[in-house]
């Protein structure tokens, strides 16, 4: 029942029933019931960062969350009916005990494992909107299959899945963020480069409190961060239900202070909003600029503000006869769907290589740690 819950080791979470009230000209006011994670904050707004059944809510306050035959963790409905559940299968019966963590993990494990990093079933496996410090957003490799994203609300109160969706780019040598707007691309990142994503200013990545974290194996490909937490800060990036990624922190002695970055941050960082080899500037009239050397596809178009078919090359190349390559400061670096990765040269033979090969249209460092290392070599 909604008064009795689970509350984490240093009381920074807490887990149990919740309501949300939506309000139709035709039903008048319908409660609809969850099995969620909040932050246990003195804070009158409560912050909530896991929900169990988002999709499928009870229908008022009785439900029952016990841990099956199965050892499977179940929400039953005032029927007994299942509306969410763990879902495991193949798992030898045996005693289980299921937990919230101090991180705020929920998790699910065998009575006898010896290991207690190991679990049978973790809710950080299962994002709904937030990811906190710890949890991980990418795909298992090996293994069943799975993706973790993070998917928005419907809107400020309503929990179900919303329009909006991060998700980690897993293909290829490169790796970035996209945010989708149902099937939609609305925003990117620009890839991972070894300290940080290429396309979020430095500023906004070079928080003392957080550390970022990228693996890329043969296991998994997965972000997470950490807080280095001297200072009793609590962080969390949250998908909003008006498509904005947010970065929200707050400190246990003032819950109500939140402060956040959030992205895109204008209309120069929205997906391809200046087509091909053009840039994008928001001091200038049009934001959209062609590149040294090129000149608007269709002109008529441009005058009109639609700059979405970029820009054309204003002479051929000659392929290395006197051509050479042009610097392009604070940019995202392209897509990297067309991209070549040579893991182990460096800049300067990237250059030289680049130059040579008459489909190529730039090049890059791939790892900016320790002084940098191997080439990325865009065509198209």
């Amino acid at each position: 029942s909604s008064n009795k819950t689970l509350v984490s080791p240093g009381d920074v979470f807490e887990l149990g029933n919740f309501k949300t009230t939506t309000r139709s000209s035709q039903d008048g006011s319908t409660d609809r019931w969850y099995l969620g994670i909040w932050y246990k904050t003195t804070s009158d707004h409560r912050t909530y960062v896991w929900i169990a059944n988002r999709d499928n809510p009870l229908h008022n306050s009785i439900g029952t969350l016990k841990i099956s035959h199965s050892s499977n963790l179940v929400l039953l409905d005032q029927s007994d009916t299942p509306v969410w559940s763990t879902n495991l299968t193949g798992v030898v019966k045996s005693p289980a005990t299921a937990e919230l963590l101090a991180n705020g993990n929920f998790v699910l494990r065998g009575s006898y494992t010896i290991d207690l990093d190991h679990f049978m079933w973790q809710s950080f496996d299962f994002p709904v909107d937030t990811l906190l410090p710890e949890m991980k957003l990418g795909r298992n490799l090996i293994g069943p299959e799975h993706e973790k994203i993070l998917t928005s609300w419907k809107s400020p109160t309503d929990p179900s899945s919303g329009d909006y969706s991060l998700i980690l780019e897993t293909e290829g040598f490169l790796h970035e963020f996209y945010l989708f707007k149902n099937e939609f691309k609305v925003y990117r990142t620009g890839p991972w480069n070894g300290v940080r994503f290429n396309g979020i200013p430095k500023k906004m990545q070079n928080w003392s409190y957080i550390v970022n974290n990228f693996i890329d194996n043969k296991e998994e490909v997965a972000y997470s961060f950490q807080v280095n937490n001297n200072h009793n800060i609590h962080s969390r990036f949250r998908m909003s239900s008006t498509g904005y990624l947010q970065v929200i922190t707050w400190t246990k002695t003032v819950p109500q202070r939140n402060m956040f970055w959030s992205f895109p941050e204008d209309a120069c960082d929205l997906y391809q909003v200046c087509g091909p080899y053009a840039y994008c500037d928001m001091h200038t009239t049009p934001m959209c600029n062609c590149i040294k050397g090129f000149v608007p596809k269709n002109a008529g178009r441009w005058d009109l503000r639609d700059m979405s078919g970029g820009c054309v090359r204003s002479s051929p190349l000659t392929c290395g006869e006197g051509d050479g390559f042009m610097v392009l400061g604070q940019m995202k670096m392209p897509e990297t769907s067309e991209a070549f990765v040579e893991e182990m040269i460096g800049l300067e033979e990237c250059s030289q290589k680049c130059v040579r090969d008459c489909n190529s249209t730039g090049f890059a460092i791939m790892d900016n740690m320790n002084g940098g290392s191997g080439c990325v070599m865009w065509t198209g």
